[in-house]
């Protein structure tokens, strides 16, 4: 198996990979279509997202289970089945991942799910560590490398995806989560509080992903870098900002635009460089040559 440690001798820089959901729009994926079901539907198309990124150079790719939790899957009365395509995702990553050219992470991916934590809300803290537990395992049990917590804006969901995850696997555990409120996520968490809320959790990695584009990352992981000088610091923004554009939704972040990112990113301290909404394979094969 991969080991994620491996990458980050001599101080490597890790390429991660673009989006997942813009990629499988473009592929056919009907607007609210569960994603996920095409694991078991349309298998050959979600692998074809991940050989493209690795085609691009990714060295990390992420399972397509971002939406993977019972209370995403009850809005497609898919939520009995949230185990089987989970771990369906993981398995259609781990065959492309052992075929591909050259060391790469299969990383499973836990975001959001949809709900409001408590007190805001009505999602408990068990609650919501038994949503993540079911896709956690079946992640593992697809043969991920590491679980990868995503997109959160609330610290206690964050905890209860870590904790669950540390629970039923012995897979490293990474986190991030989306700063898009004028520097903090949507629940007022600063970049600073959540290196310390995190500190003692022994997460492999820990950054920003989505957001409002490439500069609010680098304040992020700016801030981030100063707070925690030896963590590896995951950033991961979105192609710019979304426009539309005929009818669709477009992103102004360019190919050159992201490579550019790219390197201003890893000056901030950023050790696994990729994008979120709106990067294809062309803007990742861009980051990866800058970053050569």
């Amino acid at each position: 198996m991969t080991k994620i440690d491996e990458f980050f001798k001599n101080d490597a820089t890790l390429i991660l990979d673009g989006a997942m959901g813009t990629m499988l729009m473009q592929a056919g994926l009907a607007d609210g279509t569960c994603p996920e079901l095409w694991n078991e539907t349309e298998p050959v198309k979600v692998q074809a997202v991940h050989k493209a990124y690795i085609a691009a150079g990714s060295q990390l790719v992420l399972t397509n289970t971002f939406g993977g939790t019972r209370f995403r899957f009850e809005r497609h009365g898919l939520e009995g089945r949230v185990y089987e395509l989970n771990k369906a995702a993981g398995e259609l990553l781990r065959a492309v991942v052992d075929a591909a050219p050259h060391p790469v992470v299969a990383a499973g991916s836990i975001g959001p799910t949809g709900e409001m934590m408590k007190p805001m809300g009505t999602l408990t803290f068990e609650d919501a560590k038994e949503a993540f537990r079911v896709q956690a395992q079946a992640l593992a049990d697809g043969g991920v490398d590491i679980i990868w917590v995503e997109t959160m804006s609330d610290l206690n969901e964050v905890k209860a995806a870590i904790e669950v995850a540390q629970e039923v696997t012995d897979l490293p555990v990474a986190a991030t989560m989306t700063f898009d409120t004028r520097g903090r996520t949507m629940m007022g968490v600063k970049p600073e509080q959540m290196i310390a809320e995190f500190a003692d959790y022994g997460l492999a990695a820990i950054g920003a992903n989505c957001g409002n584009g490439p500069d609010e990352i680098e304040e992020v992981i700016t801030k981030m870098r100063a707070a925690a000088p030896d963590v590896p610091l995951i950033a991961k923004a979105n192609a710019g900002m979304p426009k539309i554009q005929d009818g669709e939704v477009v992103f102004d972040g360019t190919p050159e635009i992201m490579a550019e990112y790219a390197q201003r990113v890893k000056d901030c301290g950023a050790n696994l460089i990729g994008g979120c909404c709106g990067n294809n394979p062309t803007h990742i094969a861009a980051m990866a040559t800058a970053l050569a």
